[in-house]
């Protein structure tokens, strides 16, 4: 029996599609409790927020992944067979394999990797009247993804190679047209990442050991198999295209070095600080709206009763604004995470939980040394004026991003 629990009576599909980041949070914000009943695509789908509410989305006795992402998001966003669609011993094996991926010597190269191309775009911009930094910053983090994976790229490529995994990014909300243009790219992406890793495994392109290309090609599964080539072209892209996605949080840091100029001179004078701010951009900033699970078995939580292959949905960008969680949540403020401890369950804009034994997105580690080492070359290295402009941004765009673009002139190398 469900106690208290707010429901939809009606179809709320095109709310959605109108409230974007805000949906879950303006039903969960009218209620004490963190789960509301809602209709979308004529399914009932429990929405659920906050710091107990990732807890329970996370709590894989009760949560499954298969069958949880719909097709349309599969066939643009994340790609078919891949981890996300994995629960138990299954994925827990394949995330090994990501998570291989991270050591501290591959992060510390990702660093490297990336101040190297800001310089190298740096000498370009420094040539041009304005640049549109969320363009420039799309192409230079898909060179240093594709580099720092080991997936040869030719400066004629670039250009499409980014356009496609920005397609995909942006096109998994989308309807008509742009959706379809979103499949398309996913479908030259993996053709293209397919030719490559059949060239490594027929020894036609040297790679190195512990390089993702490489551990993707030569991967074992549980059984003991290779990965098909589908598969493995699905899951190097799913270590490429998080960092193409990067740009967006960089189009809104920048965004806040204009809206709060002390934050850029303070992230000048300490490492420290230019941890907290970007993890402030990520806390702040719409990036990635929900995620969806199902439900195991029927279990009631906050007197809400869960049924057996039920959809839930877990509010991300509302669990990062949730006062309970947050002082002054609507309030930007890197110093909030001075003496931040981390939780597994606070903020949460590429998931919660655990990584090892968890569904949290391993790309969470890379997207932070990426955005430590861009912000802090777009404060220490380079100069620039942001002209008058509208950055604003909506949030009922998925995803959202500066109307703008984020436009910088007169770029100089300090």
């Amino acid at each position: 029996m469900n106690v208290n629990v707010a429901k939809d009576r009606l179809d709320q599909t095109i709310s959605l599609v109108r409230e974007g980041y805000a949906f879950i949070p303006n039903r969960l914000h009218s209620q004490h409790l963190d789960v509301y009943e809602t209709k979308l695509l004529g399914q009932r789908i429990a929405l659920i927020g906050g710091e107990e509410g990732a807890n329970l989305f996370y709590d894989s006795s009760r949560m499954k992944r298969n069958g949880a992402l719909p097709k349309p998001v599969l066939k643009t966003l994340f790609g078919e067979g891949g981890v996300h669609t994995k629960d138990g011993a299954a994925h827990a094996h394949r995330k090994q394999l990501f998570m291989s991926l991270m050591t501290p010597d591959a992060l510390r190269r990702l660093s490297n990797l990336t101040t190297a191309y800001w310089e190298e775009y740096a000498m370009k911009w420094e040539k041009q009247r304005k640049v549109v930094l969320y363009d420039e910053s799309r192409e230079l983090l898909c060179q240093v993804a594709c580099d720092w994976a080991g997936i040869p790229l030719g400066k004629k490529e670039v250009e499409q190679r980014t356009e496609d995994l920005s397609k995909m990014i942006d096109g998994f909300s989308a309807l008509g047209p742009k959706h379809i243009e979103s499949r398309r790219a996913r479908n030259r992406s993996e053709k293209w990442i397919r030719s490559i890793i059949e060239d490594v495994r027929a020894n036609k392109l040297e790679t190195r050991e512990g390089s993702a290309i490489h551990e993707m090609a030569f991967h074992l599964d549980e059984n003991g198999d290779r990965l098909d080539t589908e598969i493995a072209a699905v899951e190097l892209l799913n270590v490429i295209r998080p960092l193409v996605a990067i740009s967006k949080f960089l189009a809104f840091g920048a965004k806040a070095y204009a809206d709060y100029p002390e934050t850029r001179e303070k992230t000048k004078e300490s490492d420290e600080y230019i941890l907290r701010f970007a993890q402030e951009v990520r806390r702040y900033y719409p990036f990635a709206p929900f995620l969806g699970a199902k439900v195991k078995h029927d279990f009631t939580w906050q007197g809400y009763t869960f049924r057996e292959n039920q959809l839930v949905m877990i509010d991300l960008f509302g669990t990062n604004h949730d006062p309970r969680l947050w002082e002054n949540p609507d309030q930007f403020d890197p110093d909030r995470f001075k003496d931040w401890k981390g939780g597994l369950f606070d903020l949460i804009p590429q998931g919660g939980g655990d990584y090892y034994d968890g569904h949290r997105c391993p790309g969470e580690w890379p997207t932070i040394e990426v955005l430590k080492a861009s912000f802090g070359y777009l404060s220490r290295k380079i100069d620039y004026k942001v002209p008058k402009q509208d950055h604003s941004y909506s949030l009922s765009k998925m995803p959202a991003l500066p109307k703008s673009g984020m436009i910088l002139k007169k770029v100089r190398r300090k």
